[in-house]
């Protein structure tokens, strides 16, 4: 009799085991919710990102390679026309002059192309677009871009004015021969694109906005 009084203090409450068990479930119930919200709420989020970019999406008829040449660049005439700009990124040590959008150089196959549909630094809002090759040899002009990052910096001089940008946003698109340009139009923007590294079927897009004019 006194093994078994000393078994009974040992057990259990029932009430304390349903009490706890109640906890148990409650608890688990609430983070399945919390997760559950969660969910949705990114899912919304996402959802809204893309009816504002659907709204403001613009395709671009845009043709960049990623090209193995190992010719060297062509006797051509350059100064035959001038520059009207340069492109700076000081992280990957690229600068190169830009012609006028009408120019029968502003072309991949010469340099860096500004393409149809761009907006110069100086208009308010608008969007400079420039394409260049990537891969190897003399016309690659873009083919280190793939090591820029959120935040690096670039800077377009136009008109006697620098205009600084930092990167705001990178996503690949299929290399199709159009390319959406998904952007802020409240800002004004500078899109560069290029092949994809390692990966000719599709094209980066980088976007940066403008932060300082000098």
């Amino acid at each position: 009799m006194a093994k078994n009084k000393k078994l009974n203090k040992k057990r259990i409450s029932p009430s304390w085991v349903a009490l706890i068990g109640s906890l148990i479930i409650t608890l688990g119930g609430f983070f399945i919710l919390y997760n559950f919200i969660g969910d949705k709420r990114l899912q919304a989020y996402d959802y809204m990102n893309e009816k504002i970019y659907d709204n403001e999406t613009a395709i671009y008829d845009v043709n960049t390679q990623e090209i193995n040449d190992t010719n060297e660049e062509p006797a051509k005439q350059y100064d035959i026309e001038n520059y009207i700009g340069y492109l700076e990124i000081p992280k990957i040590k690229f600068k190169r002059g830009f012609y006028n959008i009408d120019s029968s150089l502003n072309t991949v196959e010469y340099n860096i192309e500004i393409i149809k549909g761009s907006n110069m630094p100086d208009e308010e809002n608008g969007n400079l677009i420039i394409a260049g090759h990537s891969g190897t040899g003399w016309k690659a002009f873009f083919k280190n871009l793939y090591k820029l990052e959120i935040g690096d910096e670039a800077t377009v001089t136009y008109g006697g004015l620098n205009y600084k940008y930092k990167i705001t946003n990178i996503y690949k698109e299929e290399n199709t021969g159009t390319v959406a340009i998904k952007r802020n139009h409240d800002k004004t923007t500078l899109t560069l694109i290029t092949c994809t590294k390692d990966d000719s079927s599709t094209q980066t897009i980088y976007i940066a906005e403008l932060y300082e004019i000098e």
